[in-house]
């Protein structure tokens, strides 16, 4: 069978259908993943290696396969969410029965905006990926200095991932810093500089 490119989907399609359909679903609550719907129990899979799917994730947090953007958002998102780093320091799409490696230039994920509330606990900062999913800055999701970027924050999350502010979101928390360069949120104090 001849090899024609394709837009994200073929080969791709075929992983994601080895994914059980619950973890499709968006989520009715709140949930902590990094795409929104309802997390892959990807700490219960572990799969063989089945070899790499000529996939890769750009610094700018564009996803590709062979070389090609994948344009569909639904698609890459759905990704993200069975990505996870090993202890071998490499990322894999993981699903029950298999799991395939990743190419990230920097981090998978990327944080698109910051929202700020004043709730009964003081402020609760809240940080939004570009799979669609939100993470409260806190000790267990703490912002750190990248210094591949400039020195930009970005927060670990679960399963190895992390995801770096994009510039929109960086300028963002910087204007909500105080003097000392630092932001409070959930009971931590994170410092910017």
């Amino acid at each position: 069978m001849p090899h024609t490119p394709d837009n994200g989907d073929g080969q791709l399609q075929d992983l994601l259908g080895k994914v059980p359909d619950r973890h499709y679903a968006i989520a009715r609550n709140a949930v902590l993943s990094v795409n929104g719907r309802h997390p892959a129990p990807l700490d219960t899979w572990n799969p063989e290696y089945c070899g790499d799917v000529d996939m890769a994730i750009a610094a700018d947090g564009t996803w590709f396969h062979e070389g090609v953007p994948i344009k569909r958002t639904e698609l890459w998102q759905l990704f993200a969410g069975i990505l996870r780093k090993e202890s071998d320091g490499e990322f894999y799409l993981v699903t029950p029965v298999e799991k395939c490696r990743v190419d990230v230039a920097l981090h998978p994920l990327i944080i698109i905006d910051f929202s700020m509330l004043n709730g009964d606990e003081g402020p609760q900062l809240t940080a939004t990926l570009n799979a669609g999913g939100s993470f409260p800055v806190s000790a267990d999701h703490p912002l750190k200095p990248e210094s591949r970027a400039g020195g930009a924050a970005y927060i670990d999350l679960p399963y190895g991932l992390t995801a770096l502010c994009s510039r929109p979101a960086w300028y963002r928390l910087v204007d909500m810093a105080d003097e000392a360069h630092s932001i409070v949120s959930h009971g931590s104090r994170f410092f910017l500089a």
